[in-house]
């Protein structure tokens, strides 16, 4: 059966704006993910690739600055996976950007490692590429 993810991230002194503007160029998720290349834009309806082409899917909601809704889904699922659904929420807390990530309907046998994914691969080194660039 399908899992469910949420998780909230706190980036302490960053501002969603920031954040959210990284996450849909191609050039900035592309350093913030350690150099894994992405090809992603901000359009509702354009498909994206992102980690060199392992995740991919299109972007359906964009709302600047607030809300990225995207399908998804990664290279080595299964044929019968459907897409996942991932939302991310963008909220300004005083001085820290709180993404709210939630993903739906992710397949039972991939739940574990993209729980602990996203933290590896997306929240720990987009917070030391935001240290770098200061």
């Amino acid at each position: 059966m399908p899992k469910t993810l949420k998780q909230k991230i706190i980036f302490k002194n960053q501002q969603v704006t920031v954040l959210y503007a990284m996450y849909l160029h191609s050039k900035e998720h592309t350093k913030l993910t350690g150099n894994n290349k992405a090809k992603i834009t901000a359009k509702e309806g354009a498909p994206f690739s992102i980690y060199d082409g392992y995740s991919f899917g299109k972007n359906l909601q964009l709302v600047k600055n607030k809300l990225i809704v995207q399908s998804w889904r990664a290279s080595d699922w299964s044929k019968n996976d459907i897409d996942s659904t991932l939302i991310l929420s963008f909220e300004q807390k005083g001085k820290d950007a709180v993404i709210i990530m939630s993903q739906v309907n992710v397949p039972d046998n991939q739940a574990a490692s993209l729980k602990t994914g996203w933290n590896d691969f997306y929240w720990k080194p987009w917070r030391e590429y935001l240290m770098l660039i200061g």
